[in-house]
Order: structure tokens, then sequence, then C-alpha cells
């Protein structure tokens, strides 16, 4: 693979997870590094497995979601000019919350 192809490649997997953060609801910039996105994105997951582990439906708990189920389980929303560092830990806090939440009967 020659320089270009990996610069396009590389263009390409940057998309993909600025895609998939959107279609979770999650604002993204495109000002954000390859590095901290996929930061990013592993946060959301580590996230969404907390949900799930305590019986939230990531279907109706999420970010674009009128009415959720419980708030505990929907995804903080990024505040605005909020720095992607900022935003994971965020995410990673109220993941950890989950762990005091009452978990959801299946």
């Amino acid at each position: 693979m020659d320089r270009e192809e990996e610069k396009d490649a590389r263009t390409a997997a940057l998309a993909e997870v600025g895609d998939r953060l959107r279609r979770r609801g999650v604002a993204v910039t495109g000002a954000e590094g390859p590095d901290d996105l996929a930061n990013l994105l592993s946060a959301v997951e580590r996230f969404e497995k907390a949900v799930e582990a305590h019986g939230g439906d990531l279907m109706v708990d999420d970010l674009k979601s009128v009415k959720p189920d419980d708030r505990h389980f929907v995804l903080p929303r990024r505040d605005h000019g909020e720095s992607i560092r900022a935003y994971i830990i965020r995410i990673d806090n109220a993941a950890d919350g989950l762990r005091r939440h009452p978990r959801r009967p299946d």
C-alpha cells in the first residue's frame, strides 16, 4: 500500500468512527484527531455495556430518545466546546455511577 492509499484508508476509518458516534447521537465536530475519536468510541461502548449489564435498553435509552425508560441509562450529552478528554471522563463517571444504580428487572 502506498502513502496515498494509506492516507485514504485512515481518512475512511476516521469517517467511519465519526459516523458511528453520530448515529448514537454523539456530537463530533470533525476537528477531533483519530486517537481521540477512537478513545471516545471506546468510552461510549463501555458505557453501553454497563447499561446492558444493568438491564437498560439501548434502543430506548439513547440520546435521541424523547422519553427514555431511565435517564441514568442515557449517554451524557457532550457539552458545546467540551474537549474529548473531558467528555470521556464524564462518560466513564456515568458508567461507574451505574454500579450504584438499581438494576432493571429483565
